[in-house]
């Protein structure tokens, strides 16, 4: 197993500290806004990869944080009127339920920042002690940048070329324009608590690097997160653990591309922010879940309506055959007929190949890439009754829903009762091109009636009623079915 390190910018076989044992931080959310595609695109990235581990048999501790307590939740708390406490509240519970519907698992341990302020201030002191962090007269806390030497290895940026860019704000003590926070007064109407430099609240950066020290001690094996939080955040955690432990912080470094829009990065300021909630107005989770897992974690995602419609396609044509094959073995009988080796060769390759790809940095897209292979092979057997009904044939058959399931449970992917799932996928897709279910049944029963009735001109007429609404009728021998087009 390999995975791309960003600190060392190479592909790095996977050995954890302990055998059998990884334990595993992914920064969690700032708790002041609903979530967008882009904390989806992380979570999912890092939940693929928990449960890959698990699957590969090693036992994981993974632990991702909420920051409940931060500049931007006392904003939005002065703008709603509510306080920073419940402000984070409300959006770590609208997290949650984001996370439910995508089917992102919980993580073993979820610390709040605001829960651990006595180990923050502990590793603060041991930073003072060590000369690596200063405090200043108005209650301040920084910490000395070019007291670590290494600083700007993790995101590949060059110290001086920082210091260029560097600028002190108004009121602020630093010594060095690149010097971080690592404890801030507070103002009188922010929630502070108190320390021995005075009242105040932790930094950004603090919390990270004492909760993951607290719960399971360093290094740890691998840290996670988008791409834009390897600097400054992920750079100013290395420099504040290694230099408060004299440890290395992290063996593997691993974070996820952005989600773009237009070939653009998205951000609220460009006013292509959408949140989960916006595309589950339209789209079944499953839908934008199978989207994020489409292309390479580490590559930049291009979000656009045309490529979630292209994912459902895809979800459905698994789904279907799933079905299909799930038909097949409980209501057909069997022969001795071989099938032909090239047709169950490929399909072996193919089951090799997708463990293959995430074993080679997650390659989730490479792993989808074998299903399909899979896919399309089992639909050419179901095309052609003789090789469907060979022993062999059935041999294959069991062995795809068997790779199926496997891959949909690293995925995440509910992928076990396809009718239901198919069901649900034609229902959003009805609701999204304002097609009545309701008028669609009906029409359909009363084109049921007039079969029975032999009044095969008024059926034919119902069968072009439905079309005209944009709905295309399949009679099946279990029945009629139906699907948008």
């Amino acid at each position: 197993m390999k995975f791309y390190n960003t600190l060392s910018g190479e592909k790095e076989i996977f050995t954890p500290n302990q055998p059998g044992k990884v334990s595993m931080y992914v920064c969690g959310i700032t708790a002041y806004d609903y979530c967008h595609i882009g904390h989806a695109r992380a979570a999912v990235v890092f939940d693929v990869l928990v449960r890959f581990l698990r699957f590969s048999g090693y036992e994981v501790t993974f632990i991702r944080n909420f920051t409940d307590i931060d500049d931007k939740i006392i904003k939005r708390a002065k703008e709603s009127g509510m306080s920073s406490q419940a402000v984070a509240e409300k959006y770590i519970a609208a997290y949650y339920e984001d996370m439910e519907l995508l089917g992102v698992l919980q993580a073993d341990i979820e610390p709040k920042a605001t829960e651990h302020i006595q180990p923050m201030q502990d590793l603060i002191q041991k930073l003072l002690n060590t000369g690596h962090a200063y405090a200043t007269p108005d209650g301040d806390v920084y910490f000395r940048v070019r007291s670590f030497p290494d600083y700007g290895s993790l995101s590949g940026r060059n110290i001086e070329d920082l210091k260029s860019g560097a600028r002190i704000e108004p009121g602020e003590a630093k010594e060095d324009p690149l010097d971080f926070a690592l404890w801030k007064k507070s103002q009188p109407d922010e929630p502070s608590w108190s320390s021995p430099w005075g009242q105040g609240r932790p930094g950004w950066h603090i919390e990270c690097s004492a909760m993951s020290e607290m719960y399971v001690g360093l290094p740890l094996d691998i840290h996670g997160g988008g791409q834009d939080l390897a600097f400054p955040h992920h750079e100013n955690e290395r420099a504040q653990s290694e230099a408060a432990s004299g440890k290395t912080f992290v063996k593997y470094w691993l974070h996820n591309g952005f989600v773009r829009v237009k070939s653009e990065k998205m951000s609220k300021s460009l006013g292509n922010f959408i949140t989960i909630r916006d595309i589950f107005q339209d789209y079944r989770p499953e839908v934008l879940r199978f989207f994020l897992m489409g292309k390479h974690y580490r590559s930049p995602l291009d979000f656009s309506r045309e490529n979630l419609q292209e994912s459902e396609r895809s979800l459905k044509r698994l789904l279907q055959t799933r079905r299909q094959a799930e038909s097949a073995l409980e209501n057909q009988k069997w022969n001795a007929q071989n099938l032909p080796q090239d047709m169950t060769a490929e399909f072996q390759s193919s089951a090799d190949l997708w463990r293959k790809n995430l074993e080679d940095d997650l390659n989730t897209a490479g792993a989808l890439g074998h299903l399909f292979t899979q896919n399309r092979l089992i639909n050419r057997l179901l095309d052609q009754k003789s090789l469907r009904k060979s022993k062999e044939g059935k041999q294959l058959l069991t062995a795809f829903l068997h790779e199926l399931d496997q891959l949909a449970q690293i995925l995440g992917l509910p992928l076990r009762d396809p009718s239901k799932m198919l069901a649900e996928l034609r229902r959003s897709k009805a609701e999204r091109n304002t097609i009545r279910i309701e008028l669609v049944e009906q029409l359909i029963a009363e084109r049921q009636k007039a079969r029975q009735a032999k009044d095969f001109e008024q059926a034919d007429a119902i069968r072009d009623q439905l079309s005209a609404l944009g709905v295309t009728l399949m009679d099946t021998p279990n029945g009629p079915d139906w699907d948008v087009d």
